[in-house]
């Protein structure tokens, strides 16, 4: 393989998402995606700030390169984070392209040749809520996952109701789809430490694959507490930025299955780092992916390569935009995503959608809680 250097950086803020594509001198062309959903904007300034690093270097040196960005920064976060993601995916595409091999095969090669995918189900009342599961089954995903509380939660008066109502919604959903299939409930960090686990134990009778964030990530000893008062498996990290805070989180025994967000967590570099921690504390592995079809790909990728590897978010791709991103969108058969065998990420953008489709910015939309302060959902 003769040696090229990076020519040119260049960001694509498509939709709701932040797209990168680093170019080589010999014509070779990386896709990356990173941030945070509907935040696009300052994840595409600090790929900018970034830039100018990047020309001239040997896209080879992946790890060299996420070092030098994250060392050299005076400041960290998800901003940082984000842009450093987009840039380190893109440059393993680049490199799979380049030797004409996926990027799990440089990652130590393929454990399997699909990848198990859970489905998100909505409704807003339990009889909608129960309905939508079981189209999901019958569209063949065997795990489904889904908030316990309907969207006026923050209008129960008492904790009472409000956990009341989440058993019935989980209830429902477990009858409504049987034991072939796994429920996965997502609390989304709205509940206090005590109230998380009052509602796990509650929630143990319907036995749920996964129970997801059950208070703020902010305190691993805390939520290793949860964890050792729940018999519900805790599955949480979607909003870590690094391995030293899933590095605490497994020394805290604060979970059961991690959730790295591969345009987040340090891109693919990141992410196999924190799959090899969380295999030592024998923790499986959920993808967290809210993004594009790109987050997809390079989650498929490390999905392939891992031992550990558990479920694969999923948030549909059968619509458009996300239909369209793709020339060639990966292949989805009852629930399971093939693993790509092309080189790199072993996907192409459609350029006729890019154009289609111009930027959305995110829109405050969360509720006001019982003192009037805005609630995180």
């Amino acid at each position: 393989m003769k040696p090229t250097k990076i020519g040119k950086v260049e960001t694509i803020l498509w939709d709701r998402w932040c797209l990168v594509r680093i170019y080589c001198e010999d014509g070779t062309v990386g896709i990356g995606e990173g941030g945070v959903h509907g935040w696009q904007r300052p994840t595409e300034t600090m790929i900018k700030v970034m830039a100018p690093y990047l020309i001239g270097k040997d896209p080879d040196k992946i790890e060299h390169h996420a070092q030098f960005l994250q060392r050299s920064s005076h400041f960290m976060g998800s901003v940082v984070a984000g842009a450093i993601s987009a840039i380190d995916i893109a440059l393993w595409d680049i490199k799979g392209k380049r030797l004409g091999v996926p990027i799990f095969d440089l990652m130590g090669g393929k454990t399997r040749d699909r990848v198990r995918c859970y489905m998100h189900v909505h409704g807003d009342t339990v009889e909608a809520l129960a309905k939508d599961a079981v189209a999901k089954k019958k569209a063949g995903f065997t795990a489904v996952r889904f908030s316990a509380f309907s969207p006026d939660y923050y209008l129960h008066k008492s904790y009472e109701e409000w956990a009341s109502d989440a058993v019935a919604r989980v209830g429902a959903v477990r009858e409504a789809v049987g034991n072939d299939t796994d429920v996965c409930v997502e609390i989304h960090r709205q509940m206090s430490p005590a109230e998380g686990t009052a509602l796990g134990k509650r929630l143990e009778q319907f036995h749920p694959f996964f129970y997801e964030d059950p208070m703020l990530p902010d305190s691993p000893a805390i939520m290793g507490d949860v964890q050792d008062h729940c018999e519900i498996p805790i599955a949480t990290g979607e909003r870590f930025t690094s391995i030293f805070q899933f590095q605490d989180l497994l020394e805290n025994r604060g979970c059961a299955y991690v959730r790295p967000d591969l345009c987040l967590c340090m891109g693919l570099t990141g992410c196999k780092k924190v799959a090899a921690m969380a295999e030592s504390y024998h923790v499986k592995v959920i993808p967290h992916n809210p993004l594009s079809p790109i987050s997809t790909a390079a989650c498929v990728q490390l999905d392939a390569c891992i031992p550990n590897f558990a479920l694969q978010e999923y948030t549909g791709e059968s619509e458009p935009p996300k239909s369209e991103l793709l020339k060639e969108p990966l292949k989805l058969v009852k629930g399971y995503l093939e693993v790509p065998t092309g080189p790199g990420l072993g996907i192409e953008l459609n350029e006729a959608a890019i154009k289609k489709f111009p930027v959305k910015d995110k829109v405050l939309d969360t509720p006001i809680g019982f003192d009037g302060s805005i609630q995180d959902r």
